[in-house]
């Protein structure tokens, strides 16, 4: 049984571990903070002996348990939480100019979002402490994450959801037998009306932030990230847990999307366990975004005030943030940022999906709009020089994309194309189809394909360039690894437009562009170079005039290509 107390964050009194539900008796405070004598009495033999128990553990949230607030490992419900992937994303950071960002994939879950390790732990304390009904206020992923965990434990649950919630998620709440209250009105009045529904039945009424489960759940996520990186960073197999065998390490930069704050409150407090066990170093600096439309947090720290500047009326599409009264959570998030580095950004909703977007295209993750806030605050921190190119990023990836695709792709996102309906010429209608019906759409689907050809020396370089041309879905592409190939591709193919390198062995970029415009056959087919050299003014004058735009690699978006794209082509 864990040696457990619990501290109350306004007056710091400390009372035994008993039961994770009560306020505090001293100042009646409700923000309680779980304590392990183990940590504060011995932590380097305590780390030593605890990591070398976790070398022999499986892959789950669960092989943290002498961190985690069960005192009985009967009552302890999952359904197989925990241990998600830490994935590099290569063409990120390739389009990004950054080889250091890592995505914490949380749509692993069993239920296919971060809140699945608040349900974890939350609804095994509940089962610990002998509740039986319980009552939550959600934005969706809290309401079906608890409702999972409540029917495996026998929780009758009462979900208080707002009308902006998709009835797709409503629906799912339904299927797990919780009871669904639907409220017209913004989250932070469905949180009151969900208190006084629990106050008059005389319910349990889960606390969220200031609870000791659900902080607790969420440090989680920053022992996984330490143990992985350690892995990582040691050309070991991060998907295997390693306990002892290799350091752990913490990032330079832990950034997510808040709403009320709790998973980075959670996860600075598991950094912080881990430095007093001398498992890492200094805890990561933070990246907290919000939408524009509700960022009470934001847009207060941005004045550097210490009280959240509250929104009555969020005006924002994504709901799972529309969270305008953030209360005492935004306090310690402030205090976090002072004390560790960081910052706090709003973000519009239009930028949200179009990173969004742009995430699925680059590196086949396909996030909700919560964790596409955030992404699109890494681009601006990126972009900003905020973060540095050396420093190692890790990103919360909250959810999947859920129902959000109108969003982004519209309706038309599909070209059709029917077989004939009868045979011809005594042909079977199948192959008839294929003949006149495929064939001829294909090939007028090749006349308005504008031709692109990629002159690239470097790999990585051309499959980002030719990913985020395929992405668009309009070009038909033909690629050169040096110089003279690729002046021998453009007179044999003749594109619409070439992308070119400089740094190239035999011919390099700029006598490329001095052929072409020395052949009178290709002299006006548009040229964007796209290089990583650092041009000097003999160099700018030689092309001055011969090309439609310069990019610098490393430091554009798949959206300036397209533009320049877009302009060059006739």
């Amino acid at each position: 049984m864990p040696d457990i107390a619990i501290e109350c964050r306004v007056c710091h009194a400390r009372r035994p571990f008993t039961n994770p539900y009560l306020t505090c008796p001293t100042c009646g405070g409700q923000w309680m903070e779980a304590r392990y004598h183990w940590v504060e009495t011995a932590p380097k033999e305590a780390a030593a002996g605890w990591t070398a128990a976790l070398a022999r553990r499986g892959a789950s949230l669960w092989r943290y348990h002498e961190l985690l607030p069960i005192c009985h490992p009967e009552n302890i419900v999952t359904l197989g939480e925990g241990w998600t992937p830490l994935l590099r994303a290569h063409n990120l950071g390739l389009m990004l100019g950054h080889p250091r960002i890592y995505i914490k994939d949380e749509r692993q879950g069993p239920t296919g979002s971060f809140k699945d390790r608040q349900a974890a732990i939350a609804v095994s304390a509940m089962k610990e402490a002998g509740i039986t009904e319980a009552v939550v206020a959600s934005t969706g992923n809290v309401a079906i994450a608890y409702s999972a965990y409540c029917a495996r434990a026998g929780i009758k649950l009462w979900a208080f959801v707002t009308s902006s919630v998709p009835a797709d998620k409503m629906r799912e709440v339904a299927l797990y037998g919780s009871e669904v209250i639907k409220v017209a009105g913004t989250y932070d009045q469905a949180k009151q009306i969900a208190a006084e529904f629990a106050a008059s039945k005389n319910l349990f009424l889960d606390q969220g932030i200031k609870a000791i489960a659900a902080k607790e759940a969420m440090k989680t996520i920053a022992f996984e990230t330490a143990e992985q990186l350690g892995s990582l960073l040691a050309g070991d197999d991060p998907t295997i847990p390693h306990g002892n065998r290799h350091p752990w390490h913490a990032p330079d930069w832990y950034l997510q999307a808040v709403s009320g704050g709790l998973g980075p409150v959670g996860v600075m407090k598991g950094f912080a366990e881990l430095r007093d066990l001398g498992l890492t170093g200094r805890l990561p600096k933070l990246g907290c975004f919000q939408s524009s439309g509700c960022a009470p947090m934001a847009h207060a720290f941005q004045k550097g005030q210490r009280q959240a500047e509250n929104v009555l009326n969020p005006l924002t599409d994504i709901t799972t943030l529309a969270t305008g009264i953030p209360g005492e959570a935004y306090e310690v998030l402030f205090d976090l940022l002072q004390a560790h580095g960081g910052v706090m950004e709003a973000i519009p909703d239009a930028d949200t999906f179009h990173t969004l977007h742009t995430v699925a295209k680059m590196d086949g993750i396909s996030v909700e709009p919560a964790t596409a806030v955030a992404f699109a605050g890494l681009f601006k921190l990126i972009r900003e020089g905020v973060i540095a190119p050396h420093e190692l990023v890790v990103i919360n990836c909250s959810g999947h994309t859920f129902p959000v695709e109108k969003h982004i792709i519209g309706d038309q996102y599909t070209r059709n194309m029917a077989p004939a309906d009868s045979g011809v010429d005594g042909q079977d209608a199948h192959t008839a189809g294929r003949e006149e019906g495929l064939l001829t759409a294909l090939e007028e689907l090749d006349n308005r394909v504008q031709r692109i050809a990629v002159i690239e020396d470097n790999p990585d370089a051309a499959r980002l360039i030719r990913r985020i041309l395929q992405a668009q879905g309009d070009f038909l592409i033909d690629e050169a690894s040096n110089g003279l190939d690729g002046l021998r591709l453009i007179q044999q193919v003749r594109p619409n437009l070439v992308i070119l390198d400089l740094m190239m062995p035999g011919l390099d970029g700029f006598g490329i562009v001095e052929a072409m415009k020395a052949q009178p056959a290709l002299h006006d087919i548009p040229i964007i170079v796209v290089t990583a050299k650092e041009l000097s003014p003999i160099e700018r004058q030689r092309l001055d005039g011969k090309i439609k735009a310069l990019l610098q690699k490393g430091s554009f978006l798949d959206s300036d290509l397209l533009t320049d794209i877009k302009q060059a082509l006739p």
